[in-house]
């Protein structure tokens, strides 16, 4: 495999995008469907036949000598939030493309055939809701959400399948099976700091965290900040500062477990200075890979909630707003992964994915796997994200060997 194609692949991408800091590729814009379009050519230029599903996900074949055979497959995204960086996504969709190229250069054949998927709409930046291309083809897209999704200029998800001759009363068809399937397995930046602060080559994935996410409301009192004693205030942002310092609290007494808890959205009412807020509302992030740990953190929250409320004669209610499963990985493809990194001589980590992934979606109906390479100082959906051409090249070594494992080279 070739560094200086791997890094010609990403400038080529990188063009794709819409005025502003970083990459501006959101999903379903005209300009991520050039992008596609891009990718497209590029797998038609080394004999890959390519097909766009009822979904927009784009699935680049590459034949077996026993094509009837369960498929390999592999890929990423390459949508992306606002201002983010050029590798989210990007890194497993060109790793699998320099992996495919370099197949054909040598004129390797596999019994089994192998696919490049690339996911659409991975990031939820556009419409608030996640991995909907890989969430249509394991079956698991609700219809009737997705008719109410819409951007924040009202152009709904509908409309946006219809700007790129996509029809989403089809969307459905999109759904494939397990028997089509021997396994998948994803490229993509960790998206944190562990492997660049342990200096490991390659992150082996065992699990992706799910979240449980709530809406918290907390009702006070409106009064003068000037003329209402301390004692007499029923200050709602007190209130909603003690719950988000709650869960900070529980989520620190489960490190053991990697379970976090985040509150991402902390908005007042009034908003005025001299003016006690009256309500808070919290959104809150509560995620992991153990399901009892997790509970145990939002047990913790709805303690604090009812407590915090009889202490400050405060009106608080939470709402759940979603509450998903955590993924494992296919604990043999992590034990081959781990072989693969041993006769190479390559540094690996096994490791749980804090973020979510297409690969959460494709576990639930095939045997999945994910390859974590280094981003540096752990940043992501930023400009500044960077994971060097070498790391990735080496993700890409990792990612052909399992591939051809899998496929069997004939």
């Amino acid at each position: 495999m070739k560094l200086d194609r791997l890094r010609q692949s990403f400038k080529e991408l990188g063009a794709f995008t819409d005025k502003g800091e970083g990459i501006n590729r959101l999903a379903y814009t005209e300009t991520e469907r050039r992008a596609r379009q891009h990718m497209i050519r590029q797998f038609e230029q080394i004999g890959m036949t390519v097909r766009t599903d009822y979904a927009g996900n784009v699935i680049a074949r590459r034949d077996g000598k026993q094509d009837e055979l369960p498929v390999v497959a592999t890929g990423s995204h390459i949508d992306s939030v606002y201002a983010a960086g050029e590798f989210d996504g990007t890194a497993g969709v060109l790793a699998a493309l320099e992996v495919m190229r370099s197949l054909q250069e040598e004129g390797i054949e596999t019994r089994h055939p192998i696919e490049v998927i690339i996911f659409a709409c991975e990031e939820s930046a556009r419409f608030g809701a996640s991995t909907l291309g890989s969430k249509a083809m394991s079956g698991r897209l609700d219809p009737a959400y997705t008719r109410s999704l819409t951007d924040k200029n009202g152009v709904t998800l509908m409309q946006a399948f219809e700007d790129n001759g996509l029809n989403l009363e089809e969307v459905h068809l999109a759904m494939r099976f397990q028997d089509e399937f021997k396994a998948f397995v994803e490229l993509h930046i960790e998206q944190g700091p562990v492997l660049e602060k342990q200096g490991t080559a390659v992150g082996v994935v065992s699990a992706i965290a799910a979240p449980a996410r709530y809406h918290v409301h907390v009702g006070g009192t409106a009064d003068h900040s000037g003329t209402t004693p301390m004692d007499y205030r029923h200050d709602a942002l007190l209130g909603g500062a003690e719950i988000a310092l709650a869960v900070e609290q529980a989520a620190l007494a489960e490190l053991e477990y990697g379970t976090v808890g985040t509150v991402g959205v902390f908005s007042i009412q009034p908003g005025a200075m001299n003016v006690v807020p009256s309500a808070a509302e919290l959104d809150v992030d509560i995620r992991g890979t153990d399901t009892e740990s997790r509970q145990r953190v939002v047990t913790a929250l709805e303690q604090a909630v009812s407590r915090i409320a009889e202490a400050r004669g405060l009106d608080i209610w939470m709402d759940e707003i979603s509450s998903e499963e955590p993924v494992q990985m296919d604990e043999d493809l992590v034990e081959e992964l781990k072989a693969v990194c041993e006769e190479r001589g390559i540094t690996w980590l096994e490791m749980a994915s804090g973020a979510g992934h297409d690969t959460m979606n494709m576990a639930r109906f095939c045997p999945a796997c994910m390859i974590f390479v280094p981003s540096k100082d752990g940043l992501s959906h930023n400009p500044a994200e960077y994971t060097s051409m070498e790391q990735l090249l080496t993700g890409a070594e990792v990612l052909r060997d399992l591939l051809l494992k899998q496929a069997v080279v004939c």
